[in-house]
Parts: structure tokens; C-alpha cells; sequence
């Protein structure tokens, strides 16, 4: 090339190589790891989350923080990643994941300077996951998936999650019902299961409704505010004047044609008012608009109609009323109509709320949440939509196993006992995943309040003499017991997730070498 040097990136781009590009990365993703730490177990902190337009979310959930940062170093959007994914698989374990995958990374760093190649720690971290899911598979408890025991796995989910203990212990029961009332032959249907909230009461007023709840308010202001055993229609249509598709003018020369246009256009709306009288109606819930005049009518005839219903209401409704959805009044026969037990509209503050119960029988239930506040009832929600993935997770799923960093104790002690038959580097990075496992059960400790040393000296001693051992939130401070007595559990499903995704995003992590960016 006669000497020149050859340029095969743009002049603007930036690169990062070897072990800068390997620390760079790796300090990144702890650094995300390190953020919601302190938000794991009973104990843990809350972030406060403040956007550039003056938002403010308050939670320790690991996947809502870690979204709402304003992340850009694509290393540390990894650990995100791993929070989302734990998120969209089993619904919970987001801190526990993202935790995990910090301290991996921690691990596989001190590996680095200690010159063991990037494919070893891989390869070591890869054998160390199977005999950690090996581990969770022999910690699955011999129990009956009954309602205390849900009721259990519920409550150890929302503890911490600004629930308050009695407030986790009356939500749980909730959350096993409406689990219990959406659960088929086939599994568990979670999308037969709503959270709606509504600030202006306490939390323990927190109830099941056997239907769905919509933001829909009627129509008229004479309309009925509630009915009883009533018939429903969903109507997929606009009960208004038909408008032209052609751009065309009307000439009106006198009143007599003035007046045949208006009677006309009365009679077609008061058509679309006897078309639902006399189909059976009740109720008719309509995705499009209903005009004045028609609602009106309906309202004179004691019809209790709503408007611009979303699809996703009119979805949930005929789930609930067995309604089927029509294009045209033309189609409202009986065979059409569902029916609800009862519809009322209550008025909660400035905010009226239409509930539409269906009774024993409706596939869709929802969790009415309240709250004081806006920010407490945003993290109730947070709470209960955690713990009916973790509910449905352990039916669905493989089990429960004993929580409070019991599981994770194992696992690190059944890794060691392993280790020592792989040969090579190899396992120094098992090993170092053992090490990495027991960050876990140590922020706990940490977050209760004891020494982290010696709470961890005292999980292993007590693991070992017992079997299973975890760290207790009790009181002020915590203590070293069996979380299965004090009824702590969580699903097989959670950990075995969190083991894969974060040693996944770990391993991808340490492989990179050279980081190539352009402006």
C-alpha cells in the first residue's frame, strides 16, 4: 500500500480496545446493578425518579427504575435488558436478576486482571447456570399448590413494595382469588386479570370484582346509574347521521324541503335509538359516537348507553357478558345480547367509575386498587401486578421454593461442592460464580440490618446443619431461620429465569472486546 496507512472507519468514529473496552463495559453494568441494590428484600430503599418535565415516580421495583433512567451506555442497557426480560417471563425477581448480573460481572472482572481468558470465565459461568438450575430443581418443596400457600408465595412478593405487612397479607388474599377465578383446565388465563386503580381510599379497601371496570361514563346525564340482571349489547358502530363520501352541495330553495332534510335526519337517528329498545338492550356499549339526539332517546327509554368505548374495553366486556360484537344495529338480535348481573356508576372524587359484574361466571376479573395517593396507588399496582405473575408463575410453572435467600445459598453451595471436579481455569470462574450468587442472600442481610459477613458465615453454618436457611426480616433488624416456617416462598420459576438472564447478559458482556463507535 506504498506506506499509507489504510482508514477503513469514518474519521469521527471512536474505538475503545482490549481491556479498556472490557473495563469501560464492565463498569457500566455494574454501575446499573449497583443503583437498584439497595432496593432488594422486605427491607430494601425506594428511588425517587424525577423526569426533565417535572414526573415523579416513587418505587423499589427493579424493572420500573431501571426504565426510567436515562440509560445510554449500551453495556450498561444489557443489565436493562435483563430487568425487562425478567419483567415480560415471570413478572417478578427484576432487582434480584439485575443484582446477579452486576456481581457476575464484578466477578468475571477480577477474572480478567488475573489473566484468565474472556472464553474460560464463559465457559465456567455456562457450566456454573446448569448446576445452579440443578440446585433450584432438588430446592422445589414437596407442598400443595393450595391457597395458603399461594397466599404465601403472594404475600412474599408485595412485602417491602409499600404495601405494608397487614396491607401484603389482605392483597394476597385478593390476588389468590382473582387467580383462582381465572383458572382453567389449561392454566391460568393472566389476561382475564385486571389491575384498576383509583385513589381517595385506603389500601385494605383493595377488592375483587367478579367482571371488569372501565373509565366509561353514560352517555346521558338522565340515563340510569345502575341496573340489575340486565341485557348487553356491544355495538361496533357510529349512531349518529350518516355523512356522504361524496363532496356534493344541497340546494334548499324552500322551508318545506328544509323541513323533510330535518325530518329526515330525526328519523334516522331515532331509528338507531328503536333498533337497540327493541333488540332487548339494557346496556349497549358503543366504540364509535352516539349523537345527542339518540342518547337522548335512549335515555327516555330507560336505556343505559356509553360512547367511544376502546377496543380493548369492548374485548373485556364481551368476556364478561358474553355479548358477541356487532357492525350495525341491523345486527343487534337477542342471540347478540350477553348479560351482567349488575352495572353501576359510582363517583369516586371528580372520577365516576362504571363497574360491570357478571357474576360467578364471567371469565374476566379485576383488582379494584386503592390508594391515598397517586404515587402510593401507582406502586400498589406495581405490587399486585408483580404478585399475580409470581401466583401464576408458581401454578404454571414448577413450584415454589423457600425464599429469603435460602434458594440462593444452595445454589452456591451446591456450585462449590461441584467445582471441584472441573478441571482447569474453569473453575475459577465457577467458583467466581458462587461468590457472585451470595451477593444475593448478603444484601439482604445488609438491608435487614445485620453484619454481611456474618450473616453469611451464619446462612452457610445454619444451611448446612439444616438444610434450608434464609434471612429473616423481623422487627427492627433480621434474623437466621427457615423461611419455609415463617411462610416465605417464592416461584421455582423467578430464580430460574434470573439465573439464565443475568448470566446471559454477563457472559455477553465479557466476550466484547472492542467497542466501535461513530458520532
Amino acid at each position: 500500500m506504498g506506506g499509507q496507512p489504510l482508514f477503513i472507519l469514518d474519521e469521527d468514529a471512536q474505538r475503545t480496545q482490549g481491556k479498556d473496552a472490557q473495563s469501560s463495559n464492565i463498569s457500566a453494568g455494574k454501575a446499573v446493578s449497583e443503583s437498584v441494590r439497595t432496593t432488594l428484600g422486605p427491607r430494601g430503599m425506594d428511588k425517587m425518579l424525577v423526569s426533565d418535565d417535572g414526573d415523579v415516580v416513587i418505587t423499589n421495583d427493579g424493572a420500573t427504575i431501571l426504565s426510567e433512567m436515562d440509560i445510554e451506555h449500551p453495556a450498561a442497557q444489557m443489565i436493562v435488558e435483563v430487568a425487562e426480560t425478567q419483567e415480560d417471563e415471570v413478572g417478578d425477581g427484576t432487582t434480584t436478576a439485575s443484582v446477579l448480573a452486576g456481581e457476575l460481572l464484578a466477578k468475571a472482572e477480577d477474572l480478567l486482571d488475573d489473566d484468565v481468558h474472556p472464553t474460560t470465565i464463559v465457559e465456567g459461568y455456562a457450566r456454573a447456570a446448569e448446576l445452579a438450575q440443578d440446585s433450584i430443581d432438588e430446592s422445589v418443596l414437596d407442598v400443595d399448590l393450595d391457597d395458603d400457600t399461594l397466599v404465601e408465595v403472594a404475600e412474599s412478593s408485595m412485602t417491602g413494595k409499600g404495601t405494608g405487612d397487614v396491607d401484603a397479607e389482605r392483597l394476597a388474599d385478593v390476588v389468590v382469588e382473582a387467580v383462582r377465578h381465572a383458572n382453567t383446565d389449561a392454566g391460568v388465563v393472566r389476561d382475564n386479570i385486571e389491575v384498576h386503580t383509583q385513589t381517595g381510599a385506603a389500601t385494605s379497601a383493595t377488592e375483587l370484582v367478579e367482571g371488569v371496570i372501565v373509565d366509561d361514563t353514560p352517555a346521558h346525564d338522565n340515563m340510569p346509574r345502575s341496573v340489575e340482571d340486565a341485557s348487553v349489547a356491544v355495538l361496533d358502530a357510529e349512531l349518529d347521521v350518516r355523512e356522504s363520501n361524496v363532496d356534493a352541495e344541497y340546494n334548499v330553495t324552500n322551508v318545506d324541503q328544509l323541513n323533510a332534510a330535518l325530518d329526515a335526519e330525526e328519523q334516522e337517528l331515532r331509528g338507531y335509538a328503536e333498533a337497540v329498545v327493541e333488540s332487548g338492550a339494557d346496556v349497549v356499549f358503543v366504540t364509535e359516537d352516539i349523537a345527542d339526539r339518540v342518547a337522548s332517546h335512549l335515555a327516555k327509554e330507560g336505556v343505559l348507553a356509553f360512547e367511544s368505548v376502546d377496543s380493548s374495553t369492548a374485548k373485556d366486556i364481551v368476556e364478561t357478558t358474553g355479548a358477541t360484537r356487532v357492525g350495525s344495529v341491523d345486527d343487534l338480535t337477542e342471540d347478540a345480547l350477553g348479560s351482567v348481573e349488575s352495572l353501576r356508576v359510582e363517583k369516586h372524587g371528580d372520577d365516576e367509575v362504571t363497574f360491570i359484574q357478571g357474576g360467578e361466571d364471567a371469565k374476566s376479573v379485576t383488582v379494584f386498587a386503592r390508594g391515598s395517593t397517586d404515587h402510593v396507588v401507582d406502586e400498589i399496582e406495581r405490587a399486585l401486578t408483580d404478585a399475580l405473575d409470581v401466583v401464576v408463575a408458581a401454578l404454571d410453572e414448577g413450584g415454589v421454593v423457600p425464599g429469603a435467600g435460602a434458594t440462593e445459598i444452595a445454589i452456591a453451595d451446591h456450585i462449590r461442592s461441584e467445582a471441584a471436579s472441573i478441571e482447569g481455569r474453569k473453575q475459577l470462574a465457577v467458583e467466581a460464580f458462587a461468590d457472585a450468587v451470595d451477593v444475593l442472600p448478603r444484601t439482604l442481610a445488609e438491608n435487614t440490618g445485620l453484619d454481611a459477613i456474618d450473616a453469611l458465615v451464619d446462612l452457610r453454618s445454619e444451611h448446612e446443619r439444616e438444610g434450608i436457611a434464609g434471612v429473616i426480616s423481623e422487627g427492627q433488624t433480621g434474623v437466621i431461620a427457615d423461611p419455609v416456617e415463617y411462610g416465605i416462598l417464592d416461584p421455582a420459576a423467578v430464580k430460574r429465569e434470573a439465573i439464565d438472564s443475568a448470566t446471559e447478559a454477563a457472559t455477553m458482556i465479557v466476550r466484547i472486546d472492542d467497542v466501535i463507535s461513530s458520532e
